[in-house]
């Protein structure tokens, strides 16, 4: 067979790439319905390809069922500090525990727990979930946008979205900075654009609100974290309940194990009065919380040390705020991913959106707050320029592609026809049992020619320089935590990604990967 046969380098002439194609005649015709379950019956016959890598491929889930909650909290507690009474903890609180944990176990584990517990919520937190929340619900309600689709599921339900990201984005951002007091309603001291507040002030805007400090994402961010680690451990019982009592769609079910279904999740796509639960909780709360936490951190530094910029901090905050800018511009391209076409709605998606992210992924801007990176103006932008190289090959590979998949392979790569392999998989009717053959590119040039996930070798470049802004040299390892926890993380995802495409493509994914050998770096891994 050659070369060219064999891995299907030819162009397609119809179909779809991972999505829909074309019905062909049903290849299975079972004598009963199929549930769409987790058995590892329908793993091997390939049929239940979208649970692949779920909880029987994360047993460590078990562990953090009850590590990840007070660890959240721990590290909410070694860069807090109650900004209202000034009650300011100068020293790394942390470091108080390590006399104890060298003379004294004991004292060591009591100082530990005394430390995590001592975060609670208050009203104050709550308020401000609620209302980041609702202005959240309000935009994807009613930001107008093009209608989208995601992959086919197994059993055939082919999820729709409002492509309105961006404009969430922008919006989300203008609306953030005009209700604070450096909007047009704040002290006149303290306005970024006075000019705009004399409108405001002469309209009656300003008697309409009251504004809030711009830092307040720093002053709550310890009861705002307790509060959201409680109500996320409620949200997915409810999402279980949900996926097991009335779920959206069909791709839902039990795995038999209430551990399982509780950190795994019971359902896809869980909707509730339209809203995609995943979506909004994922990219409307956790991302948008993200891109305006370095900001907010960053504010209430400059105020801290006497109106002196930490320019570490400030490059780390721009280039998270743009790295997440291009996150919401390839939205759509994240709801094709492993996140959300296979991961079901449990425990370890929307438990680590509501609280791991906060806690974890701004961890390094926060840590700055109150101990400044001490770096330059030009140490800080030589990171930050790497930061946003990373950034941006990062999106020019998912938007590689992406314009592959759009053009079903009708495109170049690099100047050169693409090269892929047709791949053929099957879904299943869980009512009917009826199997159905269909078909999917996988893309093998360019980015996606190098490693499997090469864009994640870019992610990681991007999170190191991040953490690197916050100045180990001078802050200690703890500050690359979030580096650290992702590259287990991407990692983990490739090893996921890939049972999920042998499970889904078999034959045909072992010939790619004989095309494509590395996973996310060429030549290393």
């Amino acid at each position: 067979m050659s070369s060219q046969n064999r891995y299907n380098l030819r162009k397609r002439t119809g179909g779809a790439v991972d999505s829909d194609a074309a019905p062909s005649e049903p290849v299975v015709d079972a004598a009963s319905p199929k549930k769409s379950d987790s058995s590892s019956t329908d793993y091997k016959s390939g049929t239940n390809w979208v649970h692949a890598g779920g909880i029987e491929a994360n047993p460590y889930l078990f562990v953090l069922l009850v590590v990840s909650p007070f660890l959240s909290l721990l590290l909410a507690y070694a860069t807090g500090g109650d900004i209202i009474n000034n009650d300011w903890r100068v020293t790394y609180p942390l470091t108080e525990m390590l006399p104890a944990c060298t003379s004294d176990v004991s004292a060591c584990i009591s100082n530990t727990l005394s430390a995590g517990m001592s975060v609670v919520p208050t009203m104050e937190g709550a308020k401000f979930v609620f209302s980041f929340m609702t202005v959240a619900l309000v935009l994807e309600r009613f930001l107008p946008g093009k209608i989208e689709v995601g992959p086919e599921t197994a059993t055939g339900h082919v999820p729709r979205y409002v492509d309105n990201g961006v404009a969430h984005c922008f919006v989300y951002s203008v609306l953030f900075f005009l209700g604070s007091n450096l909007g047009p309603c704040g002290e006149s001291s303290e306005q970024l654009l006075p000019a705009l507040g004399d409108v405001f002030e002469k309209v009656g805007v300003c008697e309409l609100y009251t504004p809030y400090n711009f830092g307040i994402m720093y002053d709550v961010f310890e009861s705002s974290l307790s509060f959201l680690n409680i109500f996320g451990i409620f949200f997915c019982m409810f999402l279980t309940f949900k996926g097991l009592c009335f779920p959206s769609t069909q791709d839902s079910g039990s795995s038999g194990s209430w551990v399982k279904d509780y950190l795994w999740g019971t359902e896809l796509y869980p909707r509730v009065f339209g809203l995609d639960l995943k979506r909004f909780i994922n990219c409307r709360f956790s991302m948008t919380y993200w891109q305006l936490a370095g900001f907010s951190f960053c504010y209430r530094s400059y105020v801290l040390h006497g109106n002196v910029m930490d320019w570490g901090l400030f490059f780390s905050a721009l280039s998270q705020y743009l790295y997440l800018v291009k996150f919401f511009f390839w939205e759509m391209g994240y709801m094709r991913s492993i996140d959300i076409i296979v991961d079901r709605a449990g425990y370890e998606i929307q438990w680590g959106c509501l609280v791991w992210v906060p806690a974890v992924y701004t961890f390094h801007s926060r840590f700055l707050v109150q101990h400044p990176s001490g770096l330059s103006y030009a140490a800080a932008l030589a990171l930050f320029v790497l930061s946003m190289a990373g950034v941006a090959l990062n999106y020019a590979a998912d938007r590689e592609r992406d314009v592959f998949r759009a053009t079903k392979g009708q495109c170049k790569v690099w100047g050169s026809k693409p090269r892929y392999i047709t791949a053929k998989y099957t879904i299943v009717d869980p009512k009917t049992g009826k199997a159905t053959q269909k078909t999917s590119l996988l893309l093998a040039s360019g980015f996606w020619g190098m490693a499997r996930h090469f864009q994640y070798f870019f992610e990681l470049t991007a999170a190191y320089s991040w953490c690197f802004l916050a100045n180990p040299m001078e802050n200690g390892v703890l500050v690359m935590f979030y580096a650290l926890f992702l590259t287990g993380l991407l990692v983990d995802r490739s090893k996921r990604d890939t049972e999920k495409c042998q499970l889904k493509y078999g034959k045909y994914y072992d010939e790619y990967c004989e095309l494509v050998p590395y996973k996310i770096v060429p030549g290393i891994y």
